[in-house]
């Protein structure tokens, strides 16, 4: 993977578009994109800001949940990962974490299913007795359409249950064993502030996360428990592949102001600050936007 400056013209800090045209049915895989997702493992230094915490990461096997496991790692926490059955890339981020100096769990499964949320909260806590960190992140976003009708009952149903109602179920079996100090950290997307009708099942989510983040934060805070969200704009990610069609991604995030989409590496910075009190302890209920200059308000 080329070098980029990191601490120059923001711009220029990632691939640009145009890209190779691809494409892939959901879900995507990292190994099979061109280029290959950045997700910070010759770029992403430590400080020890997360050390001896335990984190659980649902959809850590790629895009923005890889690079969000490989900093906590590198942050001295000990890493879950949840994932659906890409077990390939749950292996290599595995590998990562662990090549860090830190444990890696894998927890395969499909989160849409009440009884695997409950499987992934009752597993973390019967081998390291609490959660520290919760972060929603995994999602399902179904190909584009062209007409409100081609969202077909079935799909919408999915997306809701993989994208909102699972992060419900999670917490609820999570906060019983989150000690004070603790925080959740969920995902939502500028498509909660600026939909596209192409992938409205998904972007309604995102537009309830936000709602479910806020409300949240405000009954949690009592138990000591912090909730935030991050907004990511455009990032290349499987979800991006398998979700557009070959020509749309070979411009992909062109039209934001950055001219370019996230590489997931520049997402993670922001689930560091969030999860670590020592930086954020008067932080709870804000949606943190990442989106390369695109407005949300």
């Amino acid at each position: 993977m080329p070098k980029y400056d990191l601490t120059g013209d923001p711009m220029k800090a990632g691939p640009q578009p145009a890209f190779k045209p691809q494409e892939q049915d959901s879900p995507g895989f990292e190994s099979k994109m061109d280029p290959i997702p950045d997700y910070g493992l010759d770029s992403y230094k430590g400080t020890g800001k997360l050390q001896d915490k335990i984190a659980v990461i649902t959809g850590g096997d790629s895009g923005i949940g890889r690079a969000v496991a490989l900093a906590y790692a590198r942050e001295g926490a000990t890493v879950v990962i949840s994932y659906l059955n890409e077990h390939d890339d749950a292996k290599e981020i595995q590998k990562a974490v662990e090549d860090s100096g830190q444990q890696c769990l894998l927890i395969p499964g499909d989160i849409s299913e009440e009884a695997q949320c409950k499987h992934i909260i009752d597993t973390v806590v019967g081998k390291f007795k609490r959660i520290d960190i919760l972060v929603n992140n995994a999602a399902y976003q179904g190909k584009q359409v062209e007409d409100i009708t081609e969202l077909d009952h079935k799909r919408v149903e999915y997306t809701f249950k993989t994208n909102i109602i699972s992060m419900f179920d999670l917490v609820r079996y999570a906060v019983p064993h989150m000690p004070k100090g603790s925080a959740i950290i969920n995902v939502a997307s500028i498509q909660a502030y600026d939909p596209s009708a192409e992938i409205l099942d998904y972007a309604t989510t995102k537009a309830a996360i936000v709602g479910f983040t806020k409300g949240l934060a405000d009954k949690l805070l009592e138990k000591g428990i912090r909730v935030n969200a991050v907004a990511p704009g455009p990032v290349w990610t499987p979800l991006v592949v398998a979700s557009f069609p070959k020509s749309k991604n070979a411009t992909f995030g062109s039209n934001y102001p950055i001219k370019r989409p996230a590489q997931p590496r520049e997402l993670a910075p922001a689930f560091v600050f969030l999860a670590a009190g020592t930086d954020s302890s008067y932080v709870s209920g804000e949606i943190l936007a990442v989106t390369g200059g695109k407005q949300t308000a």
